[in-house]
């Protein structure tokens, strides 16, 4: 039985579902098309059930649940319980101009949640603890991003000087080319595109390793053209929606993965420098009490 509602091919079962239908066989089409409806009241019915609401015979689902990789009717329902809980899939959380306020508020956090734990179950671990190896030894952090990119590179700026590291998050392009040109072997470029096909990020991406610099890329898009000019990938994978009221769910998934990245880096540190940070946010703490903050 399955652990969770990820597929092999890494998908939430819903998600997988809605993809695959264009080439599942017909009969087999029309079970994912009575799920897609309303996948709750799979939960509810048996194989004969959902056999008469598809119009399908009861081995046509059964052939269909082998399809999704699963191991019979009852992981397959198991498998959906396990995705619901997790959210609304996109194919259900697209907002309407009808939709009342609270279904926008439903919409949107059911969405999040659920595309957040689709990044988490993307992250490669090896390209993060090989992120953290390479901060790890860095004089000089230089961070490039550009719009809803530019405020998580503002965001990893915030962190990491705390973490005893250098760090600029230049978001004027002039600037951004003056500072990897100074740039020399001890330093690290973040580069931080969501789409990885600004043109601007992936020339300083390209310049920087051309000057022998560690090139940390964090993107939506593994398979971008940023991902060839960089020494590891971060990737920040989140649920496709180009709905018109598209939550910032790739923003969001982006400054988790920069939480998750100063932590790690922060544990590297060790004892000593974590005292100083504790010793830091208590005077932080006693400066606001005192009103001069």
């Amino acid at each position: 039985m399955s652990d969770h509602p990820i597929t092999p091919g890494g998908r939430h079962l819903l998600e997988s579902l809605r993809l695959q239908l264009p080439g599942l066989k017909k009969s087999e089409g029309k079970v994912a098309a009575v799920i897609l409806e309303d996948p709750n009241r799979l939960l509810h019915i048996t194989v004969a059930e959902l056999a008469r609401l598809a119009d399908v015979s009861q081995p046509t689902v059964v052939r269909f649940c082998a399809t999704m990789e699963c191991d019979g009717f009852q992981d397959l329902k198991i498998r959906l319980a396990q995705s619901l809980t997790l959210g609304t899939p996109a194919t259900q959380s697209a907002i309407a101009q009808t939709d009342t306020a609270d279904v926008v508020v439903e919409k949107i956090f059911d969405y999040t949640m659920t595309s957040l734990d689709w990044a988490r179950h993307h992250i490669d671990m090896s390209q993060m603890d090989a992120a953290v190896e390479i901060i790890i030894h860095a004089k000089q952090l230089e961070i490039f991003g550009f719009g809803a990119s530019g405020i998580v590179a503002q965001d990893l700026q915030q962190k990491f000087p705390l973490l005893g590291l250098p760090c600029n998050a230049t978001l004027d392009s002039h600037q951004q080319l003056m500072a990897v040109s100074m740039m020399d072997t001890r330093g690290v470029v973040v580069a931080i595109s969501n789409t990885g096909s600004t043109n601007s990020i992936i020339e300083l991406a390209r310049l920087a390793q051309e000057r022998g610099v560690k090139v940390i890329a964090m993107t939506g898009a593994a398979d971008s053209s940023l991902g060839d000019h960089v020494d590891v990938l971060l990737n920040v994978e989140t649920l496709d929606n180009t709905d018109l009221f598209t939550p910032t769910t790739s923003r969001i998934a982006a400054l988790v993965i920069s939480d998750i990245l100063s932590t790690l880096v922060a544990r590297r540190r060790g004892t000593t420098h974590n005292e100083k940070l504790v010793a830091m946010k208590r005077r932080l703490s006693q400066a606001r009490r005192a009103g001069s903050l």
